[in-house]
C-alpha cells in the first residue's frame, strides 16, 4: 500500500491507544472509589446484620437501612461513572478498526496509491486483527493498574504498625513470681490528639506470685478490663517497662465470645480430651443441667455469637474453655455478672476455690462478696490502682475508695427484706439444685438444636439456572424496554460494518466505475454509522447495568431487614454478607456485561455464517455440524460447570465468617497460643475454597481447547471449499471478505461458549440474590387503618389474655397459656430459670415471635392489630447485651435525631456519663468504635440506659440492664430509673434480687406458666414460695463472704 498509508495506519492505531490511555487511569481512578464505597457499605451492612434483633426491637430499622442506603447510593454514582468511562473504552475498541480503516484509505485517496480488492481485504483483515492489541494494551494496562490499587491497600494494611509485641521469653525469674508489674502508662489510641490522658496508668511495681488470688474492682470506666488487656498486651504502651508474665495464660474476657461449632469443641478449643477432666470442669462451671437438657448434650451446636445460648451459658461455657485449658495464669474479666447469685457462688467455689486453687487467678468484679478469698485485693480509679493489699486491710482504711464501694454494697443488700430464717428453711436451700440457674435466653432451650441443625447448610439450587431467573434480571430495568433497542443497535452495527467492508472491496475491483470521492464518502458515511450505534449501545448497555444492580439490591436489602428474627437465627451474617457483596459486585460489573457479550458474540457469530453461506450453500451445511458438536459440548460441560460454580459461592461464606470471628475473638485466640491453629483452619477453608475455584476454571479451559481445535478445523475445510470453488461460481469480493472474517471466527465462537457457559455460572449470583429478595417478611411495619392513638399508650396496662407461644408449629409450646394483668404504673420483676419462658415473653411482647394462641393487650388496643413500627416505638427496651454501633456518642443515643443536645446531656447527667463522654474535647461529636469497643461493658450498659431515658416511653422492660455495673453505680441508676420512670410501667428481667425486690409486683415463671404472681412482701411472708426460696439463697450466697464489720 506504500509508505504513507502504512506510517497513517501506525499513526492511526498509536492515536486509538493513546486514547484509551487516559480513559484506563480513569477506571482505575473509579475503580478505587467504588471499592472505598463498597467497603464502607460492606462494613455497615456487617455491623447492622450482627445487631438486627436490637435494631428491631426499637424500630429502628428503617433508619439504619436508610443509612445503607445512603452509602449504596454513593457507590452507585462511581458506578454509574465507572461503566459510562468503561462504554467509552467498549467504543474505542468496536470502532477502531473502522477509525484505521478510515484513516488508512483516505491517506491512500489523497495521495493516489491504487486500492485493488486484494490489497483491501488484506488491509482489513490485519486490522481486525490488530483490534485485539489495541484493545487489550490499554486494558493490560488498566489491569495492572488495578492490581496495583488492591496491593497496595493489603500492603498499606499489612504495613500498619503492630503495637502488640509478643514476649515469649522474659529471661530467668524469681522462683515463685508469676507476673511482674512495673510502672507504665497504656493507651488504647496513642496517636489521639482528643484523648487527654492514658488509659491505664501504673505507679509502683508489684509482683503477683504463683498461686495468689487477685481481685480487681473499681466504679464503671475505671480500668479494670483494660488493666488485664495489659498483662496480656493487647493494649499499646505508650512508656514504662513491659509487664511480664510467667507461664500459660487463660483469659475469659468480658464480652464472652464462643465459636460457631458444638460445646464441646469450644470448652476443649483444640486440646485433647480428658474424660474425667473434663467432667470436673462441666461440674465446676454448672454446665451439667443445661446439657443434659440439649437432644445432643455436649455435641449441640452453637449458633453464630452463641446466640442460642444466654448470656450465662456463653459466660460459662467460655469459663469452661479456660478452665480446661489448664494454664498457670487465669486473667478472668467479670465472669459472674452474666449469672445469678447462687450460679456465682458454686462458680466461685467449685473454680476459683476448686479446680484453680493452685493456679494464679486475677478476676475483675463487681460482686464484692467475692473480694475477701483473694490475697490482693486491687482497687481502681480513673485509669490508676488507687488501692491494693488484702482485703482486711483496706477494708479498715474508712475513706479508701473499696470501702465507699462495701458501703453501696451494704445499702443494696439492705433493701432485700430478708424473711425471718430458721433452721429448716436454711437447711433445705443446701439442697437446692445448683441449676437453679436464673439467667435471660434468646430462644428457649429445648427448640435451640432444631434451630440451629436446621440452620448449618446453605440453601442451593440445583439443576439449570431457571428462565425465571433470566427473565427477572432482563425486565429488572425500564421493565426491559432497552433491550431490543440495544440488539437492534448491535444488528445496525455489525449490518453497516460489514456493508462498509463490502462496499470497499466491492467498488476498488477494476471494472467499477466509482470515482475517489464516493468511494471514500460512502465508506466514511457507512463505518461513520456503525460507530454511531455501537456507541449507543454501550451507553444504553450501561444504564441498563446500573438500574439493574440498583432494582436487584434494593429487592433483596428491603426484604432482609423486614425478614423476621428467626431468619437471622438461621442464616449467619457472613451468608448474608456474601450476597450482598460478592454477588452484587457480581451484578453490578459482570453480569450485564456477560448476557449482553452473548447477545453480541452470537449476532456477530450468525452474521458471518449468513455471510459464508451466501458464498457458498456447502459451508452452511457444515457450520450446522459444528453447531451441533459444540453445544453438545457445552451441554455436557455445563452440568459440571454449573454446580461447581454454586459450590464457589457456598464455599466463600464458610471462609468470611470465621476469618470475622477470629477477628472478633482475637484476643482470646493469642491469649491461648491458639494463633496455629486457627491460621491452619483458615489456610484449610480457603483451600477447600482454591479448590473448587480451581476446577471451575479447568473445566472452562477444558472446554476452550476443544472448541478452538473445533472452529479452526472448521475454517481450514471452509477456505479449501473458498478455494476449490471455480471463479465463476463465486464473487472474488465476498469470498475475500468471507475469509476476513472467519480470519476472527474461532476466537468469536470461543467467545459464545464461553460466555454462554459463563453467563449460566454467573446467574448464579442473581439467583443466590432473588433467593433473599422472596423472604417471608414480618407483620405490616403501620397498617394505616388501624394506627393507635399518638399518645398511646397513656396508662401502660399491659394484659395477657391466655398467651400462647411456640417457635414452629413443630416445637413445643413455650409459653403455656399465660393470663395476668400488668397494671400501669406499676414496676413488675420477672423471674424464673433458664427456659421458664422470660425471654419468650418479652419477645411476644414486642412481637419478635408471634403467639400462636391468646393476645396482649396494651391499654384495650390488641398488639396483633398494629403495625409493628407503631406497637415497637411506643415501647423502651435496654437488652442484656448492650448495642453500641460505630458513629458518635451522639448518634448512638439519638439515631433518628429527634433530640436537643441539651436533652442529650441531662440524660447522659442522669446515667452519669458526662465525666466520661467530657474526657473527649469532641463531647458529643466522639467516636464510637465498632460494636463500642472503645467503651467498657459497663459503660455500653450505661449508654443504652440513657438512650431508653431519653425515648421517655410509658412502658420499660428492663433485660438485666446493669448487670456489668458497679454495686455503687447501680444503686444510684436503679434509684434515676425509679425516679425518671415512676409514672411507667416497668418489666424488670433480673438477676440480682435487690433489683426487683422493691417492684410492685414479682412474676415467677416456671416451665412456660406462672407459678406465683404477687407482691414481693407476700410471697417473702411465704417460705415456702418459690420467691422466698430465691432470696434468702441470695441473702446466703452474699453474707456467707461479707464482712461482718459492714453488715
Amino acid at each position: 500500500m506504500g509508505a504513507a498509508p502504512s506510517f497513517a495506519a501506525i499513526f492511526a492505531t498509536i492515536l486509538v491507544m493513546v486514547s484509551n490511555t487516559p480513559l484506563a487511569s480513569r477506571q482505575k481512578r473509579l475503580h478505587s472509589k467504588i471499592m472505598e464505597a463498597k467497603d464502607a457499605r460492606t462494613k455497615a451492612t456487617s455491623e447492622t446484620l450482627k445487631s438486627m434483633r436490637v435494631l428491631k426491637l426499637h424500630s429502628w430499622e428503617p433508619t439504619f437501612l436508610k443509612k445503607l442506603l445512603q452509602l449504596r447510593e454513593t457507590e452507585r454514582n462511581w458506578l454509574k461513572k465507572y461503566l459510562y468511562t468503561s462504554s467509552a473504552v467498549a467504543f474505542l475498541f468496536w470502532a477502531s478498526p473502522t477509525l484505521v480503516s478510515v484513516i488508512t484509505f483516505g491517506v491512500c485517496i489523497l495521495v493516489k496509491t491504487p486500492l485493488t480488492s486484494g490489497t483491501v481485504l488484506s488491509a482489513l483483515a490485519t486490522f481486525r486483527i490488530l483490534q485485539e492489541p489495541i484493545y487489550n494494551l490499554p486494558e493490560l494496562i488498566s489491569m495492572i493498574v488495578q492490581t496495583k490499587v488492591s496491593y497496595d491497600r493489603i500492603q498499606e494494611f499489612l504495613g500498619e504498625e503492630v503495637q502488640r509485641k509478643f514476649i515469649s521469653d522474659h529471661g530467668a525469674k524469681a522462683s515463685n513470681v508469676a507476673i511482674e508489674i512495673e510502672p507504665g502508662e497504656y493507651a488504647w489510641e496513642t496517636d489521639s490528639k482528643d484523648i487527654k490522658k492514658p488509659i491505664i496508668k501504673i505507679t509502683n511495681n508489684l509482683k503477683i506470685l504463683e498461686g495468689y488470688k487477685i481481685a480487681v474492682c473499681g466504679s464503671v470506666g475505671s480500668g479494670k478490663s483494660s488493666l488485664l488487656c495489659s498483662i496480656l498486651s493487647e493494649i499499646p504502651r505508650i512508656s514504662g517497662a513491659a509487664i511480664k508474665v510467667y507461664g500459660k495464660k487463660a483469659y475469659v474476657p468480658q464480652r464472652a465470645w464462643v465459636q460457631t461449632g458444638s460445646i464441646r469443641e469450644n470448652i476443649l478449643f483444640g486440646k485433647d480430651m480428658k474424660k474425667a477432666f473434663y467432667e470436673d470442669v462441666l461440674e465446676a462451671c454448672a454446665l451439667n443441667q443445661d446439657i443434659e437438657m440439649w437432644d445432643n448434650k455436649d455435641m449441640s451446636i452453637v449458633g453464630e455469637r452463641g446466640m442460642n445460648l444466654s448470656g450465662g451459658q456463653k459466660q460459662r461455657v467460655q469459663l469452661a474453655r479456660a478452665v480446661y485449658s489448664d494454664s498457670d495464669i487465669f486473667i478472668l474479666d467479670d465472669p459472674f455478672s452474666a449469672v445469678d447469685a447462687h450460679t456465682g457462688t458454686h462458680l466461685f467455689k467449685k473454680c476459683l476455690k476448686g479446680l484453680l486453687s493452685q493456679k494464679t487467678v486475677i478476676y475483675a468484679t463487681h460482686q464484692l462478696e467475692f473480694l475477701d478469698a483473694a490475697d490482693i485485693v486491687l482497687v481502681m480509679k480513673e485509669g490508676l490502682i488507687v488501692q491494693s493489699g488484702k482485703y482486711e486491710e483496706l477494708i479498715v482504711d474508712s475513706n479508701g475508695e473499696l470501702v465507699r464501694q462495701m458501703n453501696a454494697h451494704r445499702k443494696s443488700l439492705d433493701q432485700v427484706n430478708q424473711p425471718q430464717e430458721d433452721d429448716s428453711l436454711t437447711g433445705g436451700l443446701c439442697q437446692i439444685s445448683q441449676t437453679e440457674v436464673i439467667e435471660e435466653k434468646h430462644g428457649e432451650p429445648n427448640c435451640n438444636d432444631k434451630l440451629f441443625e436446621s440452620s448449618q447448610e446453605e440453601e442451593t439450587e440445583t439443576g439449570r439456572v431457571k428462565w425465571s431467573v433470566y427473565s427477572t434480571f432482563v425486565a429488572a430495568a425500564y421493565k426491559g424496554a432497552l433491550v431490543p433497542v440495544i440488539v437492534l443497535c448491535q444488528v445496525l452495527f455489525q449490518g453497516l460494518q460489514m456493508g462498509s467492508n463490502y462496499w470497499i472491496a466491492w467498488a476498488t475491483e477494476e471494472n467499477r466505475n466509482v470515482s475517489r470521492e464516493q468511494l471514500i464518502g460512502i465508506f466514511i458515511l457507512l463505518s461513520g454509522g456503525s460507530s454511531i450505534f455501537i456507541l449507543g449501545r454501550a451507553v444504553l448497555l450501561a444504564t441498563i447495568a446500573v438500574e439493574t444492580a440498583q432494582y436487584l439490591f434494593l429487592g433483596m436489602i428491603t426484604s432482609v431487614f423486614r425478614a423476621p428474627i428467626s431468619f437471622f437465627d438461621s442464616n449467619p451474617s457472613s451468608r448474608i454478607l456474601n450476597r450482598s457483596s460478592t454477588d452484587q459486585s457480581t451484578l453490578d460489573t459482570d453480569i450485564p456485561y456477560r448476557l449482553a457479550g452473548l447477545a453480541f458474540a452470537l449476532i456477530q457469530l450468525f452474521s458471518i455464517i449468513i455471510l459464508m453461506s451466501h458464498v457458498a450453500w456447502q459451508i452452511f451445511l457444515l457450520f450446522l455440524a459444528i453447531l451441533g458438536i459444540s453445544f453438545w459440548y457445552q451441554n455436557y460441560y455445563i452440568t459440571t460447570a454449573r454446580e461447581l460454580a454454586r459450590m464457589v459461592g457456598i464455599r466463600k461464606a464458610p471462609l468470611l465468617h470465621h476469618f470475622s470471628e477470629s477477628i472478633a475473638g482475637s484476643t482470646t485466640i493469642r491469649c491461648f497460643g491458639q494463633e496455629d491453629r486457627f491460621m491452619e483452619k483458615n489456610l484449610s477453608l480457603i483451600d477447600d475454597y482454591s479448590r473448587v475455584a480451581f476446577h471451575n476454571s479447568s473445566t472452562m479451559e477444558w472446554l476452550c481447547v476443544r472448541i478452538n481445535f473445533l472452529f479452526n478445523f472448521v475454517f481450514f475445510l471452509v477456505l479449501v471449499i473458498l478455494v476449490s470453488l471455480p471463479r465463476s461460481a463465486i464473487d472474488p469480493s465476498l469470498a475475500g471478505l468471507a475469509a476476513t472474517y472467519g480470519l476472527n471466527l474461532n476466537v468469536l465462537q470461543a467467545w459464545v461458549i464461553w460466555n454462554l457457559c459463563n453467563v449460566e455460572n454467573k446467574m448464579i449470583s442473581v439467583e443466590r440474590v432473588l433467593q433473599f429478595s422472596n423472604i417471608p417478611s414480618e407483620a405490616p411495619l403501620v397498617i394505616e387503618d388501624c394506627r393507635p392513638k399518638p399518645d398511646w399508650p397513656t396508662k401502660g396496662t399491659i394484659e395477657l389474655e391466655n398467651l400462647q407461644v411456640q417457635y414452629k408449629p413443630t416445637l413445643p409450646v413455650v409459653l403455656k397459656g399465660i393470663t395476668c394483668t400488668f397494671l400501669g404504673e406499676k414496676k413488675i420483676g420477672v423471674v424464673g430459670r433458664t427456659g421458664s419462658g422470660k425471654s419468650t415473653l418479652i419477645q411476644a411482647l414486642f412481637r419478635v415471635v408471634e403467639p400462636s394462641g391468646g393476645r396482649i393487650i396494651i391499654d384495650g388496643v390488641d398488639i396483633s392489630t398494629i403495625g409493628l413500627q407503631d406497637l415497637r416505638s411506643r415501647l423502651g427496651i435496654i437488652p442484656q447485651d448492650p448495642t453500641l454501633f460505630q458513629g458518635t456518642v451522639r448518634t448512638n443515643l439519638d439515631p433518628l435525631q429527634q433530640h436537643t443536645d441539651q436533652e442529650i446531656w441531662e440524660v447522659l447527667n442522669k446515667c452519669h456519663l458526662v465525666d466520661i463522654v467530657r474526657r473527649d474535647q469532641r463531647l458529643l461529636d466522639a467516636p464510637v468504635a465498632e460494636d463500642g469497643d472503645n467503651w467498657s461493658v459497663g459503660q455500653r450498659q450505661l449508654v443504652c440506659l440513657a438512650r431508653v431515658l431519653l425515648k421517655k416511653r410509658r412502658i420499660l422492660v428492663l433485660d438485666e440492664a446493669t448487670a456489668s455495673i458497679d454495686t455503687a453505680t447501680d444503686n444510684v441508676i436503679q434509684e434515676t430509673i425509679r425516679k425518671e420512670t415512676c409514672r411507667c410501667t416497668v418489666i424488670t428481667v433480673a438477676h440480682r434480687i435487690p433489683t426487683v425486690i422493691d417492684n410492685d409486683l414479682v412474676l415467677v415463671l416456671d416451665k412456660g406458666m406462672i407459678v406465683e404472681y404477687d407482691k414481693p412482701k407476700i410471697l417473702l411472708e411465704d417460705r415456702s414460695s418459690w420467691f422466698s426460696k430465691l432470696v434468702a439463697e441470695f441473702l446466703r450466697s452474699s453474707k456467707s463472704n461479707h464482712p461482718k464489720n459492714l453488715v
